[in-house]
């Protein structure tokens, strides 16, 4: 393959004041050019520093180093708005980045570049989880913490969900905006790629250094944001499973309360008046359970029709989707609001014939619980029959087959 044919590397140096690192980060860089290009076979490396509103010397020094674009913001933009416009301004097939911070080998650029051009990754990104790496516990803690609910909601292992240095196709950009403009600019990256699910991710083991110089980075305040854009992500690429891990732990703790109740009335066939405060709470638990689980089936639905893609048919919202398809619902409609009238039908019938109720609450209760989850699964129902007409509506459909022959009555005489 000719030089010409070969990919090039756009890497990205995002900066905020960094003037004790900068200089000698793009220096490794530099020098670090050739044995990249050698590994992962490409034709060049393009260098761009971003001096995301720096007030030292960070811009001065990074113009010091030669063969460096650098772009600079009079006023601080935020770090992932740093990255992507190095993104936009770059030539290079591959777009990569690494903090300035001295923490990252530029020679790591190699091996994840090499996993794109070789290995077919749409993205590469080095962990700092590994044996080698100097992170802080704290910050270690809150990256494992990230990753765990992250494989929780994407059913995918991803050992460092913030790394600070990648490697992307270009041709996948598009698939991963927008993303943010702060630091959660990363986690935001891994989220959507992850959850999407179209892209396919390679992870790699990287040496990790301690810093240079003092952190940008607040725990507490920018691990909220990390968390906060995971659960967005989430919401928006597979919405169905946060909102059936909220039905699975309400159902629990639904059969949790009304445990008591049930073993004593099958003990005693009868229950105290006390439970009826354990009974509503039970009952509680389950409409907001089956709520959650309607409210799955009918985001899993939009979300298919949003992303383009078809209704999960495998793992627990395929299970959902199938279990509460629209025959089922109908029939868990009919079947609901007959053992609602089953249960009170002693209680109507003493009203009818005397004007007077002795029936005990708990029928009204379980009564009551029957025609909420029935009202629920009727409304759900109609909700997804009305995405099917707009899903229907905006589909042009595929044109009918022209037919083998076709005869032309003659015109009367």
């Amino acid at each position: 393959m000719t030089d010409a044919a070969l990919p090039t590397l756009t890497i990205v140096v995002p900066a905020l004041d960094e003037e004790q690192a900068i200089g000698d980060t793009l220096k490794r860089c530099n020098a670090a050019r050739a044995q990249i290009c050698a590994e992962a076979g490409l034709a060049a490396v393009e260098i761009i520093a971003v001096s995301d509103g720096s007030t030292d010397r960070t811009e001065a020094i990074a113009r010091e180093v030669p063969g460096v674009t650098v772009l600079a913001f009079d006023a601080n933009r935020g770090y992932g708005t740093a990255i992507q416009t190095g993104f936009a301004y770059g030539n290079g097939e591959l777009v990569g980045f690494l903090d300035a911070d001295g923490t990252c080998d530029p020679l790591f650029f190699g091996t994840l570049a090499r996993a794109v051009v070789e290995e077919g990754a749409d993205l590469a990104l080095g962990s700092r989880m590994g044996r080698d790496s100097e992170m802080p516990r704290i910050r270690a803690f809150g990256n494992a913490l990230f990753a765990w609910i992250l494989g929780i909601l994407a059913k995918q292992r991803l050992d460092d969900t913030a790394s600070g240095m990648r490697v992307i196709r270009r041709t996948a950009l598009p698939d991963l905006y927008p993303l943010p403009s702060g630091l959660h600019f990363t986690p935001a990256m891994s989220a959507r790629a992850l959850l999407e699910g179209k892209l396919r991710l390679a992870e790699l083991p990287m040496p990790y250094a301690e810093r240079v110089g003092r952190s940008k980075l607040h725990v507490l305040r920018d691990g909220v944001r990390f968390l906060t854009c995971i659960l967005q992500a989430a919401v928006a690429y597979r919405p169905a499973r946060p909102l059936l891990l909220a039905a699975a732990a309400l159902a629990i703790a639904g059969l949790v309360v009304a445990a008591g109740p049930i073993g004593f009335y099958a003990r005693h066939a009868r229950l105290e008046e006390w439970m009826i405060y354990r009974l509503l709470l039970a009952s509680l638990f389950a409409i907001t359970s089956a709520i959650a689980t309607m409210a799955a089936v009918v985001a899993e639905t939009i979300a298919a029709a949003a992303h383009g893609r078809a209704r999960a048919q495998r793992g627990v919202t395929g299970f959902a989707v199938r279990v509460f398809s629209r025959r089922n619902r109908r029939l868990a409609t009919a079947l609901l609001l007959g053992a609602a009238l089953w249960t009170v039908a002693p209680g109507i019938g003493e009203y009818l014939s005397s004007g007077h109720v002795t029936m005990h609450w708990s029928r009204a209760v379980l009564a009551s619980l029957f025609v909420v989850l029935a009202f629920v699964f009727g409304i759900t129902t109609f909700l997804l029959l009305m995405l099917d007409f707009i899903a229907a509506r905006s589909d042009p459909g595929v044109p009918p087959a022209p037919p083998d022959r076709i005869h032309h009555a003659r015109a009367g005489v």
